[in-house]
């Protein structure tokens, strides 16, 4: 809940990019972060600070506040945190209740969530990281459309994505408390998807899916042994703790993405050779 009361605050101020990309928050050095938000004829950020377990929120004129990060009920996060915008004179109108979420408690009213366990929040960052350093290396291997590597409030997810470059079918929504016309936007274009979920598993897990999926997607065979299709959620999942416990981490993972990859490319009849790249191909000018 927290995640999105700041991610709405980032929505209300940065203007739309392609597949709502200008909503989403990224991995930092620290924490998460709304990365530079433009407000008037300067900009504000906002990190979730999880190794001194802050909410910092900067501006280009050098205020500087902090809302703890400790147990406490939604509402209060979300008055103490729109109290701090306004008192660096930040106006920031947001829809105040969650998104993709069953029941959509009000942010005002939601006293029913109030726990912060720090080494929990700080174990799901490293997991963050890990997974962000490998995703951003599969990522430099496409030289087509391709998403940063970004963490979406609404699922949790951190997701990575790539496209072929044709129109997709006009997606059917059905998001919880989340209007048709967002999953719209999100997929307007055919794509390959990755990512990391804290769902799906003991200590959560890889995913990837396509949009549309292709005739055969499903069967593809794919790497680790450990990964599988799931019908139920339309996807192949990778368990995390899978990777961690393999032999060479990095590589299992690669081999997720790549497979998963190929599996859209392959059955969906991609341009490869248009869209593919080596990262290392600048050491043909040295």
């Amino acid at each position: 809940m927290w995640t999105q009361i700041v991610g709405k605050v980032r929505l209300a101020h940065a203007p739309l990019v392609n597949h709502w990309w200008q909503v989403t928050l990224y991995v930092s050095p620290r924490g998460l972060t709304t990365s530079t938000i433009p407000y008037g004829s300067g900009v504000f950020d906002i990190e979730f600070d999880f190794v001194d377990h802050e909410l910092r929120i900067r501006t280009s004129d050098g205020a500087v506040r902090a809302v703890a990060l400790e147990s406490k009920p939604v509402a209060r996060f979300y008055a103490e945190t729109m109290r701090a915008l306004d008192e660096m004179g930040i106006e920031a109108r947001i829809q105040a209740r969650p998104n993709e979420v069953e029941t959509a408690i009000p942010f005002a009213e939601d006293h029913d969530h109030a726990s912060y366990d720090p080494g929990a929040a700080r174990l799901f960052w490293q997991q963050l990281l890990q997974a962000h350093r490998v995703m951003s290396d599969f990522r430099s291997r496409f030289t087509g459309k391709a998403s940063p590597v970004h963490f979406f409030w609404g699922a949790m997810d951190l997701a990575c994505t790539r496209f072929s470059g044709r129109p997709a079918p006009r997606h059917p929504g059905g998001a919880p408390n989340c209007g048709d016309w967002v999953m719209v936007e999100g997929y307007s274009r055919e794509l390959s998807s990755c990512g990391f979920w804290p769902g799906g598993g003991e200590e959560g897990a890889f995913y990837a899916y396509a949009y549309p999926e292709p005739d055969g997607f499903a069967d593809y065979p794919v790497t680790p042994a450990d990964a599988f299709y799931s019908r139920e959620n339309g996807q192949f999942l990778l368990p995390y703790e899978k990777v961690r416990t393999a032999s060479d981490p990095d590589a299992v993972l690669m081999a997720f993405l790549q497979t998963t990859y190929e599996a859209t490319a392959e059955r969906g009849r991609w341009d490869r050779d248009m869209l593919e790249c080596d990262p290392l191909r600048w050491r043909e000018f040295q």
